[in-house]
């Protein structure tokens, strides 16, 4: 929800569209109007329309851990056209092509339901330094992964959610998938030499083992599953996957704005030791 849920409510919000946000406790920062809303308890899918019942576009952020995504969110798409939903923006990712596990699946079914839809598709995200890395760089000087020296064109969550926005509120739907890349694609070895200008001390990247890659996201608070998938997805990395979508661009894919350079010097003060 944080990395691009906030910062597309944000500018609908500043662009005049009333928003609601949906999420496990029901609270959110101002100004914005939340509920609670959990995938894993279907009781709570009535709460956005009781909430609001001119709700006819939906941003979907799907749950990453189980194996069934669409038995999970099919009711709530189903549940949301029967309240007058008309279109719906799915965060997706690269590696989940149309009728993929997860959702792809979930993907798949908008397309063929009829309802006007767009899948954003992401590769790794760049902010992932400043939360999910954030400590193993702030306080030891290190990013561990499993990608080796596979080349990540990664992409900025303001980016993600300025092409949400424009799925969300352009007066033609998109009904398309959307791959979303940044401009320039780094190993990360070189990640760790950017951050090691920027920041003034030596940054190393550790290539961790398949056991050691999994035990990191755990160590995150992933489940075992999410854990594995992961894993699974920085092995596919190390293969080429990212490099290949971004030499090799597919139809409707779109270029970031924000450089992975200007992200992390912008940022610097966040991997700054606390000491």
């Amino acid at each position: 929800m944080r990395k691009t849920g906030f910062p597309t409510a944000s500018r609908l919000h500043n662009a005049g569209h009333s928003v609601l946000l949906a999420c496990r406790s029901g609270k959110v920062p101002p100004p914005f109007r939340g509920v609670a809303f959990n995938w894993f308890e279907p009781t709570t899918f009535e709460n956005p329309f009781k909430s609001d019942s001119n709700i006819d576009r939906v941003y979907l952020i799907c749950p990453d851990d189980f194996e069934d995504t669409l038995g999970v969110v099919k009711p709530f798409i189903e549940l949301a056209i029967s309240k007058g939903v008309k279109r719906f923006v799915l965060l997706s990712s690269t590696v989940m092509d149309r009728g993929a596990p997860h959702a792809g699946k979930v993907h798949e079914y908008l397309e063929d339901r009829g309802v006007d839809w767009a899948a954003i598709r992401p590769t790794w995200f760049m902010d992932n330094f400043s939360t999910l890395f954030l400590d193993s760089i702030r306080n030891h000087d290190k990013i561990s992964t499993m990608m080796k020296n596979g080349r990540v064109p990664f992409i900025a969550a303001d980016d993600i959610s300025e092409l949400v926005y424009r799925a969300l509120t352009d007066e033609k739907s998109h009904n398309t998938d959307h791959i979303i890349v940044g401009p320039d694609a780094y190993t990360h070895d070189e990640v760790a030499v950017i951050f090691s200008e920027i920041l003034g001390r030596k940054i190393k990247h550790v290539n961790l083992s398949d056991k050691e890659g999994v035990d990191v996201w755990r160590a995150l608070g992933m489940t075992e599953r999410s854990a594995e998938n992961m894993a699974m997805l920085e092995k596919l990395t190390a293969d080429g996957s990212e490099l290949r979508t971004f030499e090799e661009p597919s139809d409707g894919q779109v270029i970031g704005k924000i450089h992975f350079v200007d992200y992390a010097r912008a940022n610097r003060e966040l991997w700054a030791p606390l000491n």
